[in-house]
């Protein structure tokens, strides 16, 4: 137990640097194209799902909550919505870096979730737009105020450090029950329990990336990482993950029924697109 803790400590604590310099670098573009990013997808219109796609892929404090605001206030379609949350990264991204995971994996991950979302929120408004074309609803403007700021008025330094510290405290978690598992029962074996059994890997890691907390991108990376979930079931957590802006939408959209449409429609999304990159055979 004491050398578990201690290759716990060690490994985590090597990675600190990293994280903080990711985040100092993220909450920089968050402070400096935040509010650009959100006018661009404000007037996006058909294109939303495209823009939505590219932007929300782009590692910043709470782009898929501001997403989840200006849908509630009707200002972006539903298929720029799920564009959104298909493509954040969330803590995916920082966790790749410390782990000094090559460009080429970081790009493709990346690119396969900005594709996914894209063609989602494509195909969504379309069917959307056919099966409610006589229907019009007007903006609500009163959901905008609702902003979530995610500590981010807190200025970069600060901000970053608070991120910096919160992740940390997961991946110290997470690599110690990881590293008892693995001590007890072999890594062979618990990898073996998702990887030779199809289908289950992409529902599991869905159902941990609809956690509506960073935690979840960071279980799932992690996973991934040590070899315990396969391509596919990283791609299904992963795209199912939009951090926060489940909670948000859930507050801010008064809609029970929208709401909950909306969540499965992201999870089935996600599995779907997992269990069909596993079937490719795509490696990252």
């Amino acid at each position: 137990m004491l050398d578990i803790i201690l290759d716990t400590l060690s490994d985590s604590i090597k990675l600190l640097p990293f994280l903080f310099l990711t985040y100092l670098a993220m909450e920089y573009l968050e402070h400096k194209t935040g509010g650009k990013m959100q006018n661009t997808i404000r007037k996006s219109g058909r294109w939303g799902p495209v823009i939505g796609g590219i932007l929300g892929a782009f590692p910043q404090c709470g782009f898929s909550a501001a997403a989840s605001n200006l849908y509630a206030g009707r200002i972006i379609t539903l298929g720029t919505l799920l564009s959104i949350y298909l493509s954040t990264s969330d803590e995916m991204l920082p966790v790749l870096i410390s782990e000094n995971v090559g460009i080429g994996m970081i790009i493709k991950v990346l690119g396969v979730k900005i594709l996914i979302g894209m063609a989602a929120g494509l195909i969504i408004d379309a069917a959307v737009r056919y099966l409610f074309r006589k229907e019009k609803e007007g903006l609500q403007i009163e959901h905008l105020c609702e902003q979530h700021h995610c500590h981010c008025e807190e200025g970069i330094l600060k901000s970053a450090l608070h991120h910096t510290i919160e992740i940390f405290l997961y991946l110290l978690l997470i690599s110690f029950v990881l590293n008892i598992l693995i001590d007890v029962i072999g890594e062979d074996f618990l990898a073996g329990l998702i990887l030779n059994r199809p289908v289950i890997g992409e529902l599991a890691a869905g159902l941990i990336g609809m956690i509506p907390n960073c935690a979840a991108s960071v279980v799932i990376t992690q996973l991934y990482l040590k070899g315990i979930l396969s391509a596919g079931a990283m791609m299904s957590g992963l795209l199912s993950g939009a951090g926060v802006g489940i909670l948000v939408l859930l507050r801010v959209n008064d809609k029970r029924k929208e709401n909950a449409r909306i969540i499965v429609l992201l999870y089935v999304i996600g599995v779907l697109a997992g269990l069909f990159i596993e079937l490719l055979g795509v490696q990252f």
